[in-house]
Protein backbone atom coordinates (compact mmCIF):
# COMPACT_ATOMS: atom_id res chain seq x y z
CA UNK A 1 0.00 0.00 0.00
CA UNK A 2 2.62 2.53 1.10
CA UNK A 3 4.52 4.26 -1.67
CA UNK A 4 5.85 6.83 0.80
CA UNK A 5 7.04 6.10 4.36
CA UNK A 6 4.48 6.98 7.04
CA UNK A 7 6.99 9.22 8.82
CA UNK A 8 7.35 11.29 5.66
CA UNK A 9 3.56 11.66 5.37
CA UNK A 10 3.34 12.72 9.00
CA UNK A 11 6.03 15.35 8.50
CA UNK A 12 4.17 16.71 5.46
CA UNK A 13 0.97 16.98 7.49
CA UNK A 14 2.71 18.85 10.29
CA UNK A 15 4.11 21.41 7.86
CA UNK A 16 1.00 21.65 5.70
CA UNK A 17 -2.04 23.92 5.77
CA UNK A 18 -5.03 23.44 8.06
CA UNK A 19 -8.08 21.53 6.82
CA UNK A 20 -11.24 23.34 5.74
CA UNK A 21 -14.35 22.80 7.87
CA UNK A 22 -16.21 20.03 6.05
CA UNK A 23 -18.70 19.41 8.85
CA UNK A 24 -19.87 23.02 8.97
CA UNK A 25 -20.25 23.09 5.19
CA UNK A 26 -22.87 20.33 5.32
CA UNK A 27 -24.74 21.55 8.40
CA UNK A 28 -28.18 22.75 7.27
CA UNK A 29 -29.77 25.51 9.33
CA UNK A 30 -33.58 25.69 9.72
CA UNK A 31 -35.25 27.10 6.61
CA UNK A 32 -32.20 26.59 4.42
CA UNK A 33 -32.13 24.40 1.31
CA UNK A 34 -30.50 21.00 1.47
CA UNK A 35 -26.73 21.29 1.07
CA UNK A 36 -25.09 19.53 -1.89
CA UNK A 37 -21.94 17.44 -1.67
CA UNK A 38 -21.07 17.39 -5.37
CA UNK A 39 -18.99 14.50 -6.62
CA UNK A 40 -16.26 14.26 -9.22
CA UNK A 41 -16.02 10.79 -10.73
CA UNK A 42 -14.97 9.39 -14.08
CA UNK A 43 -16.59 5.96 -13.70
CA UNK A 44 -18.60 3.78 -11.34
CA UNK A 45 -19.24 0.04 -10.94
CA UNK A 46 -22.93 0.49 -11.73
CA UNK A 47 -22.51 2.70 -14.83
CA UNK A 48 -19.03 1.93 -16.10
CA UNK A 49 -17.25 4.86 -17.73
CA UNK A 50 -19.13 8.14 -17.22
CA UNK A 51 -16.52 10.41 -18.79
CA UNK A 52 -13.38 9.10 -20.42
CA UNK A 53 -11.29 12.14 -19.56
CA UNK A 54 -12.15 14.60 -16.80
CA UNK A 55 -10.86 18.02 -15.83
CA UNK A 56 -11.25 18.02 -12.03
CA UNK A 57 -10.39 21.71 -11.65
CA UNK A 58 -12.96 22.83 -14.22
CA UNK A 59 -15.65 20.58 -12.73
CA UNK A 60 -14.90 21.80 -9.21
CA UNK A 61 -15.20 25.44 -10.32
CA UNK A 62 -18.49 24.69 -12.06
CA UNK A 63 -19.84 23.03 -8.93
CA UNK A 64 -18.76 25.92 -6.72
CA UNK A 65 -20.39 28.48 -9.04
CA UNK A 66 -23.59 26.40 -9.10
CA UNK A 67 -23.84 26.41 -5.30
CA UNK A 68 -22.21 23.21 -4.07
CA UNK A 69 -21.39 23.26 -0.36
CA UNK A 70 -18.50 20.79 -0.61
CA UNK A 71 -16.75 18.42 -2.99
CA UNK A 72 -16.39 14.65 -3.04
CA UNK A 73 -13.58 13.30 -5.23
CA UNK A 74 -13.09 9.65 -6.08
CA UNK A 75 -9.47 8.55 -5.70
CA UNK A 76 -10.00 4.80 -6.17
CA UNK A 77 -8.65 3.72 -9.56
CA UNK A 78 -9.91 0.13 -9.79
CA UNK A 79 -13.64 0.85 -9.65
CA UNK A 80 -13.94 4.59 -10.28
CA UNK A 81 -10.92 5.57 -12.43
CA UNK A 82 -9.98 8.10 -9.75
CA UNK A 83 -6.58 9.30 -8.54
CA UNK A 84 -5.14 11.44 -5.80
CA UNK A 85 -4.20 13.97 -8.47
CA UNK A 86 -7.91 14.49 -9.20
CA UNK A 87 -8.45 15.58 -5.60
CA UNK A 88 -5.40 17.84 -5.54
CA UNK A 89 -6.54 19.62 -8.71
CA UNK A 90 -10.17 19.97 -7.62
CA UNK A 91 -9.42 21.31 -4.17
CA UNK A 92 -6.83 23.80 -5.45
CA UNK A 93 -9.38 25.25 -7.88
CA UNK A 94 -11.97 26.22 -5.24
CA UNK A 95 -12.44 27.23 -1.64
CA UNK A 96 -14.72 24.27 -0.95
CA UNK A 97 -13.89 21.62 1.65
CA UNK A 98 -13.18 18.32 -0.05
CA UNK A 99 -13.85 14.68 0.78
CA UNK A 100 -11.54 11.91 -0.34
CA UNK A 101 -13.91 9.14 -1.40
CA UNK A 102 -12.10 5.83 -1.26
CA UNK A 103 -12.15 2.53 0.59
CA UNK A 104 -10.40 3.49 3.84
CA UNK A 105 -9.17 0.36 5.60
CA UNK A 106 -5.82 1.46 7.06
CA UNK A 107 -4.61 4.43 9.12
CA UNK A 108 -1.94 5.12 6.50
CA UNK A 109 -4.70 6.18 4.12
CA UNK A 110 -5.93 8.82 6.56
CA UNK A 111 -2.50 10.43 6.73
CA UNK A 112 -2.18 10.11 2.97
CA UNK A 113 -5.57 11.80 2.49
CA UNK A 114 -4.45 14.82 4.50
CA UNK A 115 -1.19 15.15 2.56
CA UNK A 116 -3.08 15.42 -0.75
CA UNK A 117 -5.35 18.08 0.72
CA UNK A 118 -8.44 16.11 1.78
CA UNK A 119 -10.47 17.79 4.51
CA UNK A 120 -12.58 14.68 5.09
CA UNK A 121 -12.56 10.96 4.46
CA UNK A 122 -15.25 8.32 3.94
CA UNK A 123 -15.64 5.45 6.39
CA UNK A 124 -17.96 2.59 5.46
CA UNK A 125 -19.77 0.59 8.14
CA UNK A 126 -20.43 -1.96 5.39
CA UNK A 127 -16.76 -3.03 5.52
CA UNK A 128 -15.45 -1.80 8.90
CA UNK A 129 -15.94 -2.97 12.46
CA UNK A 130 -16.97 -0.55 15.22
CA UNK A 131 -13.48 -0.54 16.73
CA UNK A 132 -11.93 0.33 13.38
CA UNK A 133 -14.34 3.21 12.81
CA UNK A 134 -13.64 4.57 16.29
CA UNK A 135 -9.90 4.38 15.65
CA UNK A 136 -10.21 6.18 12.32
CA UNK A 137 -12.49 8.81 13.87
CA UNK A 138 -9.92 9.48 16.57
CA UNK A 139 -7.18 10.00 13.99
CA UNK A 140 -9.30 12.28 11.78
CA UNK A 141 -10.10 14.44 14.82
CA UNK A 142 -6.40 14.52 15.67
CA UNK A 143 -5.65 15.79 12.18
CA UNK A 144 -8.46 18.36 12.24
CA UNK A 145 -10.38 16.46 9.59
CA UNK A 146 -13.95 15.15 9.37
CA UNK A 147 -15.17 11.63 8.68
CA UNK A 148 -18.37 10.91 6.79
CA UNK A 149 -19.43 7.53 8.17
CA UNK A 150 -21.92 5.70 5.98
CA UNK A 151 -24.19 2.70 6.23
CA UNK A 152 -27.15 1.16 4.42
CA UNK A 153 -28.76 -1.30 6.83
CA UNK A 154 -30.40 -0.33 10.17
CA UNK A 155 -27.80 -2.29 12.13
CA UNK A 156 -25.01 -0.40 10.35
CA UNK A 157 -26.57 2.94 11.31
CA UNK A 158 -26.89 1.71 14.90
CA UNK A 159 -23.19 0.79 14.86
CA UNK A 160 -22.29 4.24 13.53
CA UNK A 161 -24.32 5.93 16.25
CA UNK A 162 -22.42 3.96 18.90
CA UNK A 163 -19.13 5.37 17.59
CA UNK A 164 -20.29 8.94 18.27
CA UNK A 165 -19.83 10.01 14.65
CA UNK A 166 -21.37 13.41 13.99
CA UNK A 167 -21.64 13.17 10.19
CA UNK A 168 -23.68 10.17 9.07
CA UNK A 169 -24.24 9.06 5.51
CA UNK A 170 -27.15 6.85 4.50
CA UNK A 171 -26.28 5.06 1.28
CA UNK A 172 -29.40 4.41 -0.75
CA UNK A 173 -27.64 1.75 -2.80
CA UNK A 174 -27.98 -1.88 -1.86
CA UNK A 175 -24.57 -3.30 -2.80
CA UNK A 176 -26.06 -6.79 -3.14
CA UNK A 177 -28.36 -5.74 -5.99
CA UNK A 178 -26.80 -2.34 -6.92
CA UNK A 179 -30.31 -0.85 -6.87
CA UNK A 180 -30.98 2.53 -5.25
CA UNK A 181 -34.02 3.75 -3.34
CA UNK A 182 -34.13 7.10 -1.52
CA UNK A 183 -36.76 5.64 0.82
CA UNK A 184 -33.79 4.01 2.56
CA UNK A 185 -32.70 7.42 3.82
CA UNK A 186 -36.23 8.45 4.72
CA UNK A 187 -36.79 5.30 6.81
CA UNK A 188 -33.47 5.48 8.60
CA UNK A 189 -33.55 9.26 9.21
CA UNK A 190 -36.22 8.70 11.86
CA UNK A 191 -33.78 6.67 13.95
CA UNK A 192 -30.90 9.17 13.85
CA UNK A 193 -30.77 11.86 16.56
CA UNK A 194 -31.45 15.42 15.43
CA UNK A 195 -28.03 16.56 16.62
CA UNK A 196 -26.27 14.47 13.95
CA UNK A 197 -25.76 15.75 10.41
CA UNK A 198 -27.27 13.38 7.86
CA UNK A 199 -26.23 13.00 4.22
CA UNK A 200 -28.31 11.02 1.73
CA UNK A 201 -26.07 9.24 -0.79
CA UNK A 202 -26.67 7.64 -4.21
CA UNK A 203 -29.58 7.54 -6.63
CA UNK A 204 -30.53 11.22 -6.48
CA UNK A 205 -31.27 12.76 -9.86
CA UNK A 206 -34.27 15.11 -9.73
CA UNK A 207 -35.82 17.88 -7.64
CA UNK A 208 -38.76 15.79 -6.47
CA UNK A 209 -36.32 13.48 -4.69
CA UNK A 210 -34.45 16.41 -3.19
CA UNK A 211 -37.70 17.91 -1.90
CA UNK A 212 -38.74 14.63 -0.31
CA UNK A 213 -35.38 14.25 1.38
CA UNK A 214 -35.53 17.84 2.63
CA UNK A 215 -38.94 17.23 4.14
CA UNK A 216 -37.55 14.15 5.88
CA UNK A 217 -34.95 16.29 7.65
CA UNK A 218 -31.86 15.44 5.63
CA UNK A 219 -29.06 18.01 5.87
CA UNK A 220 -27.25 17.27 2.64
CA UNK A 221 -27.23 15.09 -0.46
CA UNK A 222 -24.24 13.50 -2.13
CA UNK A 223 -24.67 13.47 -5.90
CA UNK A 224 -22.23 12.30 -8.55
CA UNK A 225 -23.35 10.27 -11.53
CA UNK A 226 -26.41 12.38 -12.41
CA UNK A 227 -24.24 15.52 -12.38
CA UNK A 228 -21.33 14.07 -14.34
CA UNK A 229 -23.41 12.62 -17.16
CA UNK A 230 -23.99 14.88 -20.14
CA UNK A 231 -20.99 17.20 -19.95
CA UNK A 232 -22.51 20.10 -17.97
CA UNK A 233 -22.07 19.30 -14.27
CA UNK A 234 -22.67 22.89 -13.14
CA UNK A 235 -25.88 23.19 -15.14
CA UNK A 236 -27.14 19.86 -13.84
CA UNK A 237 -26.42 20.94 -10.26
CA UNK A 238 -28.34 24.19 -10.71
CA UNK A 239 -31.30 22.23 -12.10
CA UNK A 240 -31.21 19.85 -9.13
CA UNK A 241 -31.07 22.40 -6.32
CA UNK A 242 -34.29 23.64 -4.75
Amino acid sequence: MASCPLAVLQAKVESGSSPRDFLAALRRDPGEPVRVLAEIKAASPSRGTIQGEIDPAAIAKAYETAGAAALSVLTDWKYFSGTGAHLIQARAATGLPTLRKDFTIHEYQVWEARTIGADAILLMAQILEQEEIERFLSLTHQLGMTALVEGHEPEEIDLILRTGARLIGVNNRDFRTMKTDIETTIRLREHIPKNRIVVSQSGISDQSQVKRLAEAGVDAIQVGTSLMEGGDPGGRLRALRL
